[in-house]
């Protein structure tokens, strides 16, 4: 239960029950949102709530229920009932769209069960409203009318319409001509009905130049609208078969309607549906709108909230000015607050931001507070804020708030959280002191939670002395004079009334007077609790400072980390870049001894041969061989304008532009694409001895053309010049040549592409672009 009877409206939560009414899209919905109330069963709240954050997560991720405004039901559902009644075609086409959303919304909750489970429980069987869609959708249309095919009589009755109709119009339209060719009619008239009659207008002084029975005239008399004697006739006819047409719809609606009323059930289930998704939407969106989330909750009464905000506060001071959120708790040893504070201090905020949001919670919707945060269960929420008197009843302010009291000290329970604000105040502050006092210890006794505000001294050294209550304050700023409007729970607070009073303008002798006349000890303490608020300022304003603190040291570690995996992960591409550098090396060794043996073979071992294959090999050892330099660092990423070389190279070349893993360097008179782990810095390249002559084609990279022309060739000439040539490439690192061989028979591109595709260092081919010769060139691209 909830006290008093405007509960809703003290806090402002019927504020966000017309919010709520507002998101929804039909009449169920917002009847679902009026029957909203406190519950007491932790089960079903936590049902409402997880049905609320899984439908806020879909929402987060795009998606939404597939349905849109309907139309309510209530109006003719009396009528589904009767029997013999029937519904009107508009009452049909409303129920079709509401069909229509009720199958697409139950397939849309059964499709992912996983990720929704308990929006997937709301679902109804697969074939929920299917049949009788499909038996709508036989006799209306799209556009929500009855179809001409909805009965073989009611084809036959339309289509004598439209013919009885062409011939009533072509009488009409020939008459009319006549009558606009003598000036009869008004400019610009045409026929039209007026009472369900095909008719033409015409002047009032000509009405009887044409014979005929007059149906209607124009507001203003100048213009009549007669039925030619001609169109008499036909327009008999035509309300004929508009009777007819109506009768025949009427006994289609009642068989349609008698088919429903068969299936009540599954209709009302439907709609059921449709309200519940339509409630929950809303709810969703309020909570989008509120930052809201869905908390902790425990079955038993207890309060551990943290960055609580009030909900009507957050929305109004959005982009205004930020929200002070409210960190709270109230466990089993001190269930009861004492708040004190200076006015205008946020005190009643305080016991409103309780109020409203243990509401929202037992009511099952999100609300705006850490998601870590606590909170309990109470079978009752009793309040007493605000000013209530009662000239009817004769009844003051203080004389409400001792009514409530009573009321509170009679129905409290261990399980009831009372809220009271300026606890006492209204009466001679001794009498007041006294009595709300005695109120708090039976209220404690009871074993009740709360939350109380008040400025009496004897209730904070009470709360001191007592346990089970804890006094709490809400800061103050002593040097500016303006509340920080933030909760510090386990020290009274003080008024700073003569403070205030100073900065109001009361001249300074009053606010002396003011001191002697309250007298030195209470001076004295309130001076104390102002020195202890102080502290409590300082001490928060240093924790803020050790926690700005611990955050730069824990983004220098984060840093730190980072970094140090950026170097590992550098360390491995050096390792591998290394090894990769190292099977060049391999492969061209491999190519150099294979050279040598082939060589002596040809050369039958001769002794000058053997010694200059011999001073080959030691070049090659001399090239193969790492620098021990010590002084060399680590090369960082390659960019243009750096001057480089090749790994084995001596060439040195400009980086004109880089893409990816590719760089364009100018080695000389040449421009070549290379691979960039193929590539040192020029003062980090080890200094190599002059090539000897078996390797000087291969080192002589300004000569070497990224383009083999090979047209003209026969295929006994092309394999040498091509083994030759790719050797080169291969062994320089070019990226990327061509191989020009024309198309002709396709003769050489087929030897071509037969020596590439058995060549390891090739890692792929294909022809060139069309524009740029096609089939005619290949392009072949090198590991």
């Amino acid at each position: 239960m909830v006290f008093p009877s405007d509960f809703e409206q003290r806090l402002g939560f019927d504020q966000l029950r017309d919010r709520l009414r507002m998101g929804c899209l039909g009449e169920p919905g917002r009847r679902k949102v009026n029957e909203l109330g406190f519950l007491t069963e932790p089960e079903s709240i936590r049902a409402l709530l997880v049905l609320t954050q899984e439908t806020a997560y879909l929402h987060s991720q795009g998606e939404d229920f597939p349905i849109g405004p309907y139309a309510d039901p209530e109006p003719w559902q009396a009528m589904l009932e009767v029997e013999g009644g029937y519904l009107e075609v508009e009452d049909l086409a409303a129920l079709m769209a509401a069909l229509q959303m009720i199958v697409a919304a139950n397939a849309f909750l059964g499709k992912d069960a996983t990720a929704y489970p308990a929006l997937s429980r709301l679902s109804l069987p697969a074939s929920a409203g299917k049949k009788l869609l499909t038996r709508l959708r036989t006799v209306m249309d799209d556009e929500g009318k009855i179809r001409d095919h909805a009965s073989h009589e009611l084809s036959r009755i339309r289509k004598r319409l439209r013919e009885e109709e062409l011939k009533a119009r072509r009488v009409a339209d020939q008459i009319m001509r006549q009558a606009l060719e003598k000036g009869w009619c008004p400019e610009g008239a045409n026929p039209t009905i007026r009472d369900g009659r095909l008719v033409i207008p015409l002047l009032a002084e000509h009405k009887r130049k044409i014979k005929g029975y007059l149906v209607d005239q124009s507001s203003t008399g100048q213009t009549v609208f007669l039925e030619p004697a001609d169109v008499l006739e036909a327009n008999n006819d035509l309300r004929d078969l508009v009777l007819e047409e109506r009768n025949e719809v009427i006994r289609i609606l009642r068989e349609v309607t008698g088919f429903l009323r068969e299936n009540l059930g599954e209709i009302s289930a439907g709609y059921a549906l449709l309200a519940e998704l339509d409630f929950i939407r809303a709810k969703a969106r309020m909570a989008r709108d509120l930052q809201a989330v869905m908390p902790a909750l425990s079955p038993s009464p207890c309060l551990q909230w943290s960055e609580a905000r009030h909900p009507l506060l957050f929305v109004s001071l959005r982009n205004k000015r930020p929200l002070v959120p409210l960190t709270i708790s109230l466990t089993d040893q001190d269930r009861f607050l004492l708040v004190s504070g200076p006015n205008a201090g946020g005190k009643s905020v305080c016991l409103k931001t309780v109020g409203l949001i243990q509401y929202m919670v037992q009511c099952g919707l999100l609300v705006p507070m850490n998601p870590d945060s606590v909170v309990g269960v109470f079978d009752a929420i009793f309040l007493d804020i605000g000013d209530q008197q009662s000239i009817e009843s004769d009844l003051s302010t203080y004389s409400s708030h001792l009514r409530n009291m009573a009321n509170f000290l009679r129905e409290a329970g261990s399980r009831s959280l009372i809220l009271m604000d300026e606890l006492g105040s209204g009466t001679d502050p001794n009498f007041g002191g006294g009595i709300a006092q005695a109120i708090l210890e039976q209220l404690l006794r009871k074993q009740s939670w709360g939350l109380a505000t008040t400025h009496y001294y004897n209730l904070k050294v009470f709360a001191s002395h007592t346990p089970g209550i804890r006094n709490a304050s809400m800061q103050f700023d002593t040097d500016k004079l303006v509340p920080l409007f933030r909760l510090e729970i386990g020290q009274p607070g003080s008024s700073f009334a003569l403070e205030i009073g100073g900065k109001t303008g009361l001249p300074k002798e009053t606010l002396e007077a003011a001191g002697r006349i309250i007298g030195k000890e209470l001076i004295g303490l309130e001076t104390l609790m102002k020195q202890v608020a102080e502290e409590k300022v300082r001490l928060t304003q240093r924790e803020q400072e050790l926690s700005a603190r611990e955050r730069e040291v824990a983004n220098d570690r984060r840093r730190y980390d980072e970094l140090n995996e950026k170097l590992e992960t550098q360390k491995k591409e050096i390792l591998n870049r290394a090894k990769s550098e190292a099977s060049l090396l391999l492969q061209e060794t491999n190519k150099e001894i294979e050279k040598t043996i082939r060589h002596i073979r040809e050369n039958k071992a001769e002794k000058q041969e053997t010694r200059k294959v011999r001073e080959g090999l030691k070049d090659l050892q001399k090239k193969v061989k790492p620098v021990q330099d010590k002084s060399m660092k680590p090369q960082g990423p390659l960019k243009e304008g750096d001057k480089v070389r090749m790994i084995g190279g001596e060439v040195t070349g400009t980086i004109l532009s880089l893409e990816g893993s590719k760089a364009m360097v100018q080695f000389g008179d040449l421009r070549s694409t290379v691979k960039v782990d193929r590539l040192v810095r020029s003062d980090q390249a080890e200094v190599r001895p002059a090539p000897n002559k078996t390797s000087l084609r291969i080192s002589s990279n300004s000569q070497f053309s990224p383009q083999l022309d090979v047209r003209g060739m026969r295929v006994e000439e092309l394999v040498p010049v091509l083994t030759r040539y790719m050797d080169d490439a291969i062994q320089l690192g070019v990226a990327e040549i061509s191989i020009l061989h024309g198309k002709g028979e396709g003769v050489l591109r087929t030897v071509v592409r037969d020596y590439l595709k058995g060549l390891k260092g090739v890692a792929g081919f294909r022809d060139e672009h069309a524009d740029r010769g096609g089939a005619g060139i290949t392009v072949v691209a090198l590991k």
